[in-house]
């Protein structure tokens, strides 16, 4: 089960449900509204009566309003501040955070007074087992994917080469500074003890995101470089940039926090809410904070006991690892599409799904053939792409549906929730290797084979499976069953993917020979039972093959009544695996290989022997389910409108709040069914 929010300690301070505030942030900002409403608090105007209180935001310019009649009317003040691990964007670029720190106390960079989160960090014990080990899961995960506050960052920007002091810089006027115990004169101070500490060490001068953005000053400038020193505005990775330092030089940016998690101890000279607790060099001590703590109690402190997190799809406050789950969902979506697409073979009636899904930063440009890029990476149906489309330089990467798609087939022209992009090649086309394989092959990240675990095991208690249509089970004879699932028989995976055997009937006559006295179950394909798609077997054809035909049949009353399941590339093989059901694979799916199956295909060697040609450990089930339903595709949320962690599709799957082909799909939908017999044409 996952970890849930309401373990946090109880707030050292009264917090009144009703809150009254006096800027127009509170009034315009739903998302800020949200947040606190499902925190359980109510925001007014008007004067606070005796059991009332009055929010405001940090210490803003604005804050003094409420200051003043919290004072005047003596009742609590609350504070509140963006939590440590906001958004991909900067607050003054637009969109909310995921969390929020609510503070009767103080507030967090604020050193003149403890706050809220200062009274965590000296006066709990910060030794429960449980909130230990999801700190320290917590801290490779966010260091895994390459998350910060802000996450605009380029992954694949040069860096200084290694060896480095880091002095980072903050914007002017920031209320961090002010009110921890520092001035603008700090910043110069610090250049210059870092210089004099490393005399032989180059000096680079992290520029903040918002200076480089051209949003607000910082403290250095051109002035400050020389042949030792110099300024680095690029949006890098803070994770590599504090990898490739020897030192860190701090203010009190939240730099100086994900420094510590880094394995520094970096010089502080105010007094962020990371000082004085035995991680830090500290050139101005708070003689209150004198405990030492690790650096995953700091952690546990300050991202999961202290913070309010907001999960934005199910609208409803979450645990921090959810947070990071929808953080990670939402980071991706704009690593990948921030430089925009150019979209090739997508099929009219998708292009509305795959705007939404890929052109948020940059809208797509949809080409019926690949022409000069201009910057922008092609996005391919998978089975669209040709020899020659890849462009030098211009980022490719095909799509193709998710594991976990819909309720309805695509060839009913029921959008897809998941869409899988894959750089390298795709994953029903073992020939050659796939961003999937890759994943497969790569350990899983910090706390991912517990959250594969509990969306297998969610999955097989909702019986969700690619399509989830709906149908009844029929009456089944005893015996050992083995459930034949068809196949459309033009399918890429076949294609691609088959052996020997690549047709239905060629399936079934296998698993006949193989197994003479078993009960064979055949399940036609849906496609090919709506006469959309090839692959249709007679009734001569299945005469001493099949004892039982399950056509409508639900697919996973299927599984739970069989002994066994043999295919050639269906997906439904791996439905059959995460129910724990032995597969037999008689050509190359994406999860044939791993020694979960029994493979008479041609599976390739290197999934047995990985890319440097060693002998592999063998990957666990849920190693398995992890990269192909955690890691590989893109989940896109209908309701919010917005990427999303598979658990959100999961929810809109079982509760079945999704979208529906409108009436021009499903008219051309019917239509593509009545001249099925043509699909050559119309399916190109």
């Amino acid at each position: 089960m996952a970890p849930q929010p309401d373990d946090r300690p109880k707030a050292a301070g009264k917090i009144p449900r009703r809150l009254c505030y006096y800027t127009a942030g509170f009034l315009r900002d739903r998302h800020l509204r949200r947040i606190l409403t499902l925190s359980g608090h109510e925001l007014a105007l008007g004067k606070p009566g005796p059991d009332d209180g009055v929010v405001v935001w940090g210490r803003s310019p604005y804050a003094h309003r409420g200051e003043a009649v919290a004072a005047r009317r003596d009742v609590p003040l609350i504070r509140v501040e963006d939590a440590f691990l906001r958004s991909v964007r900067p607050g003054r670029l637009g969109g909310g955070g995921l969390g929020l720190m609510i503070d009767p106390v103080g507030v967090h960079f604020d050193s003149s007074a403890p706050s809220r989160l200062e009274q965590i960090l000296a006066n709990e014990h910060l030794d429960d087992s449980n909130i230990l080990m999801r700190a320290r899961d917590g801290i490779e995960r966010i260091r895994s994917l390459n998350l910060s506050k802000y996450n605009m960052h380029d992954a694949s920007l040069a860096l200084p080469d290694p060896g480095y002091v880091l002095v980072v810089d903050q914007t002017r006027g920031d209320a961090s500074i002010r009110f921890g115990g520092a001035r603008a004169q700090s910043f110069s101070q610090m250049l210059g003890e870092a210089m004099d500490a490393h005399p032989q060490a180059r000096i680079v001068l992290k520029v903040h995101p918002e200076t480089a953005l051209g949003l607000r000053a910082g403290h250095f400038s051109a002035a400050d470089v020389s042949d030792r020193v110099t300024l680095l505005a690029d949006p890098v990775s803070p994770r590599a940039l504090l990898d490739g330092a020897i030192a860190v030089y701090t203010v009190s940016s939240q730099l100086g926090f994900e420094a510590i998690l880094a394995g520094h101890r970096p010089h502080v000279y105010g007094q962020p809410f990371y000082a004085g607790w035995g991680l830090s060099h500290d050139a101005t001590p708070l003689p209150r904070r004198g405990r030492n703590l690790t650096r995953v109690q700091l952690f546990a402190a300050a991202m999961i006991l202290a913070p309010v997190w907001y999960d934005p799809c199910r609208d409803r406050l979450c645990s921090f690892e959810e947070a990071v789950d929808q953080l990670e969902a939402e980071v991706r979506a704009f690593r990948e599409d921030r430089f925009g697409h150019i979209a090739v073979g997508m099929r009219l009636w998708k292009r509305g799904r795959l705007q939404a899904v890929f052109g948020v930063e940059k809208p797509l440009i949809f080409r019926n053939a690949p022409r000069e890029a201009k910057g922008r990476g092609i996005l391919v149906w998978a089975g669209k792409e040709t020899d020659g489309m890849a462009l030098p330089g211009v980022p490719l990467r095909r799509v193709e549906d998710g594991f976990l798609r819909s309720r309805g087939l695509g060839a009913d022209l029921v959008p897809p929730l998941s869409l899988v992009t894959d750089d390298l090649g795709i994953y029903y086309d073992p020939s050659r290797e796939s961003r999937l394989e890759r994943l497969i092959l790569s350990p899983p990240p910090p706390g991912g084979i517990a959250r594969a675990t509990r969306l297998r095991e969610r999955l097989v208690a909702l019986g969700l499976t690619k399509y989830n249509l709906s149908g009844a089970r029929p009456d089944l004879p005893r015996g050992h069953r083995i459930l034949v699932p068809g196949q459309v028989e033009d399918d890429a995976s076949i294609l691609k993917g088959g052996g020997e055997v690549r047709t239905n009937l060629a399936l079934l006559q296998a698993a006949r020979a193989a197994h003479p006295g078993a009960m064979v179950i055949y399940k036609p394909h849906p496609d090919v039972e709506a006469g959309l798609r090839a692959g249709a077997l007679s009734t001569s054809d299945l005469n001493g093959l099949a004892d039982v035909v399950a056509s409508q049949a639900e697919a996973v009353a299927l599984i739970d009544a069989c002994d066994e399941v043999w295919t050639m590339t269906s997906l439904l093989g791996f439905e059959a695996l995460l129910r724990g059901k032995p597969v037999t694979c008689l050509g190359a799916p994406f999860y044939a290989g791993w020694g979960l199956t029994h493979d008479l295909g041609p599976v390739p060697t290197r999934r047995m022997r990985g890319l440097d040609g060693g002998l592999l450990p063998r990957p666990t089930l849920d190693h398995l389910v992890h990269a192909a339903l955690i890691a590989y595709p893109r989940y896109y949320d209908p309701a919010s409108r917005r990427p999303c962690p598979v658990e959100v599709a999961v929810d809109r799957l079982a509760t079945g709040v999704l979208p529906h082909p409108g009436l021009g799909n499903r008219f051309l939908a019917k239509l593509q069914g009545r001249f099925a017999t043509y699909a050559r044409f119309w399916r190109r």
